[in-house]
């Protein structure tokens, strides 16, 4: 390397010398040239070794050792002329100093990055060539997408060949990048796809906003793409973010507000050093909500579930993660009353997560006696063990499907808030219930369900083009469960989940999201409101709206009491549904819940 940036140093002096002096040196100038070399050569080598340019990575030089090089040339000819002076040596002109100084620097730039300038080219004609590779564009020229583009570009096995890039910043438009154009605005990307048959967009700008998202998606709809993002979780990294990092743009990046976070330290707080018991903990939302109390060391948690196997698996995963958590499984049956007061009195929780329910509403619908006996009646035989066993915090996961309910589901789940509101009045234990919208990615839910069908080929299924429903991830809905449940926030909470989303338009998106277009390589399909569902959701009666407060984007608000003669209707409600008289179930649902609006006329009940 040294000596190559040696005869770099002696051709260009002498370069200089002959472009000063029109291709010839004259005879007064030449003892200066050869005075005047050897102290060059030692400067510049000096410097060269002083920045430590002489030890040279030639796969990955940046800016910074541009202009490294930079500066050690500068201060070598400096030190020259400097020198020169004090040694009352003949100097060469000015300008001869000047052209060396530009002439070696180019030079010694040249031969240090052309052999990455070569490489690079080299994987872009490969990667280009080679079969399988996809053609991208990346959304957002700034600091991410620069990290992203340049490890995309330095790695050999990248799936994706960059053909450019696209940003809402003017200034950007038709400026290059890594060697890649900014085109122009996100505005261009369907015209961009079509010309330059692009199969991939990389979305790297992490704290793009949802409604962002969702134009982006929209503009793209009839084109085959498919989409990846950059997780606002990797923002921090700065100059370490990678395409590892790419994560697929999923359903729950569209939802119409950025996603609640929720304090962790306070849930730690809450948690830390607890007994903790969870129904239905096998279950979606159970399971999660295990998880996420898991991390924060409690002094024990007990999983309840009728479901064996998941519960297992569930138990096998949580004593691998945390291996000194005292887990326990247990299966159990909500309904059975003598086996909820000594599983009570055998492990005394503190806390208690009652998320065991019967949750689908068609199912639901066909079989009302098992609605009513799992989510009223096993929910009173859990709320009942919880008080005499002195828990100091008992949570019910309800939904919104209990509020002007029109399925069996929804009003066994609104009964349910209002056993636990009664028994509250009495008991020592702080109850709250916390509505859910819909969960995203949660068992039954619709967004595993479009997929499944996508990946079948379709149709996708909507039951009507006007359905709009409110959802939430399920870190939101866990994190809504522990910190208002366990904060005290409440007799009844809702997450604030922005505004409805209409479910023709999340299917349309979940299509778009797999790469294929809406209507033409997936069709949809209306099949019609099945039976106890609604077009809209609400998420307060006009009773608890009166009520509402608003903290940490949670509505709190208070639910009125039960009617008096409430435990004379249960008992009629239980017989009803002991003996499978599905009228009698619905008739006696109708004076407990006035707000009740069955899709099926109920009929006369059994004497």
């Amino acid at each position: 390397m040294l000596l190559l940036d040696a005869v770099i140093t002696g051709g260009a002096l002498f370069f200089a010398v002959l472009l000063r002096f029109d291709g010839r040196m004259p005879a007064r100038w030449q003892m200066a040239f050869l005075h005047g070399l050897p102290l060059l050569l030692a400067l510049r080598l000096g410097t060269l070794v002083w920045f430590k340019l002489h030890r040279w990575s030639f796969r990955s030089p940046g800016l910074s050792e541009a202009g490294r090089l930079i500066l050690a040339n500068a201060l070598a000819t400096i030190a020259f002329e400097v020198l020169r002076s004090s040694l009352t040596l003949e100097r060469l002109p000015l300008s001869v100093v000047g052209i060396e100084f530009f002439v070696s620097t180019a030079l010694m730039g040249g031969h240090r990055f052309a052999p990455r300038m070569a490489r690079q080219w080299y994987l872009d004609r490969q990667r280009a060539r080679r079969r399988g590779t996809r053609r991208a564009i990346i959304v957002g020229a700034g600091g991410a997408g620069d990290l992203l583009l340049r490890d995309l570009r330095r790695t050999p096995g990248s799936p994706w060949h960059v053909i450019g890039l696209v940003d809402d910043d003017p200034a950007k438009h038709g400026t290059r990048l890594n060697g890649r154009r900014v085109f122009g605005p996100i505005d261009s990307l369907p015209e961009l796809v079509k010309k330059h048959r692009v199969s991939q967009v990389l979305i790297a700008i992490p704290t793009l906003a949802p409604e962002r998202i969702q134009h982006i998606l929209n503009l793209c709809r009839d084109l085959d793409v498919g989409f990846k993002i950059l997780p606002a979780s990797f923002v921090y990294l700065d100059k370490k973010i990678t395409s590892a990092m790419l994560h697929d743009l999923s359903p729950e990046h569209l939802l119409p507000r950025d996603a609640v976070a929720f304090d962790r330290e306070e849930v730690h707080r809450l948690v830390t050093g607890r007994r903790i018991l969870v129904t239905g903990g096998a279950g979606s939302i159970g399971s999660e909500i295990a998880r996420q109390v898991a991390e924060h060391a409690p002094a024990s948690l007990v999983l309840l579930d009728i479901n064996e196997n998941e519960l297992y698996l569930l138990v096998r995963e949580l004593q691998e993660r945390y291996p000194r958590l005292p887990v326990t499984a247990l299966v159990a049956d909500i309904r059975d009353q003598p086996r909820m007061m000594r599983i009570g009195a055998e492990h005394a929780p503190q806390y208690v997560f009652h998320a065991a329910a019967h949750k689908h509403v068609p199912l639901m619908e066909d079989s009302p006696e098992e609605a009513i006996k799992n989510n009223v009646f096993g929910t009173r035989n859990v709320a009942r063990m919880a008080d005499a066993c002195g828990v100091e915090r008992f949570v019910l996961i309800s939904t919104d499907k209990a509020v002007h309910p029109t399925s069996i589901m929804g009003a066994s789940k609104r009964l349910a808030e209002m056993v636990v509101r009664d028994l509250a009045a009495r008991s020592r234990t702080a109850f709250t219930a916390v509505r859910f919208g819909n969960v995203l990615g949660s068992a039954g839910s619709v967004v595993p369900l479009f997929k499944r069908q996508i990946q079948r080929g379709g149709p996708v299924t909507v039951t009507h083009p006007d359905c709009t429903r409110y959802f939430m991830t399920i870190p939101e809905a866990v994190g809504l469960v522990v910190l208002a449940g366990l904060g005290g926030y409440g007799d009844l909470c809702i997450l604030d989940m922005g505004n409805p989303v209409r479910i023709s338009e999340l299917a349309a998106n979940t299509i778009t999201l797999a790469g294929l277009v809406p209507g033409k390589d997936i069709p949809i399909v209306y099949t019609g409101l099945r039976p106890g569902e609604k077009l809209e959701e609400t998420l307060l009666s006009e009773e608890e709206e009166r009520t509402q407060q608003v903290r940490n984007r949670i509505k709190v608000a208070r639910s009125p009491a039960p009617p008096a003669d409430f435990h004379a209707r249960l008992r009629r409600l239980w017989r009803a549904a002991r003996t499978g008289d599905t009228p009698g179930v619905t008739n006696t649902l109708l004076t407990l819940i006035p707000t009740y609006a069955p899709s099926k006329a109920p009929g006369p009940g059994k004497r």
